[in-house]
Formats: structure tokens, C-alpha cells, sequence
């Protein structure tokens, strides 16, 4: 089965590699196995899986993870449909695409951008 991702370049997941200790709580917490550990700290590797829920930063003892659950996909939706392009919004869709779509479509041609 093909993984499903939401909108390309729009997740507002931020990583402190300075602040990250490698507890690993966040790979017990993510349901979409964004992160994953790397020389004793944790890594983001799949960022665009991020469905932004926010279990990572609220479970991380350290504050390394931040993220505004849903902003990204919703702010680029929502500004799409208003007919905002990225030169006028934070987060848009240049192009016709649906919130979700498949990591494994052969025609990716829509761009999307995000603060």
C-alpha cells in the first residue's frame, strides 16, 4: 500500500537538534513515523507524512519538537480555495490538488509553499 502524504512543503515541524537528548518518546508517540533516530538523537525523515497531530512536541521533555497541529495542510487548503497565491499567503497550492494524495503518483507537478 502506497503511504499516503498530505500537502509537499507545508508541515510546520521544527526540530532543536541542539535541544534533542534522543529519548525516542517521539517515535513511540507519532502515528506516521515522521522521525526516526539518527547517532543518538532523533532525525525528521519523512516530514511531508506529518498529518501535524502535535503528539511529538507535547510528549517531548525537552521542547526539541515544535508544531502547529494542522496549520500547514488547512492554511494551504483554505488559501487555495480563496484563489490566494503564494506571493499573497502564507500557505497556498499553486495548482489544482487534493489534500491528500499518494507518496507514489507519477505526475507531481503541483507546487505548495508555507511560512
Amino acid at each position: 500500500m502506497n503511504q499516503l502524504l498530505y500537502l509537499r512543503d507545508v508541515v510546520t515541524l521544527g526540530l532543536d537538534e541542539q535541544k534533542c537528548i534522543g529519548c525516542g518518546t517521539c517515535l513511540l508517540v507519532c502515528p506516521r513515523a515522521v522521525l526516526s533516530p539518527a547517532n543518538g538523537k532523533i532525525e525528521i525523515a519523512n516530514r511531508d507524512a506529518c498529518m501535524e497531530c502535535g503528539a511529538c512536541s507535547r510528549n517531548c521533555p525537552v521542547e526539541a519538537l515544535s508544531v502547529r497541529p494542522g496549520v500547514g495542510c488547512a492554511a494551504a487548503v483554505i488559501n487555495s480555495m480563496l484563489g490566494k497565491k503564494s506571493s499573497s499567503a502564507c500557505c497556498t497550492i499553486d495548482s489544482e490538488q487534493s489534500a491528500c494524495s499518494s507518496s507514489e503518483s507519477p505526475s507531481r507537478t503541483n507546487r505548495t509553499s508555507c511560512c
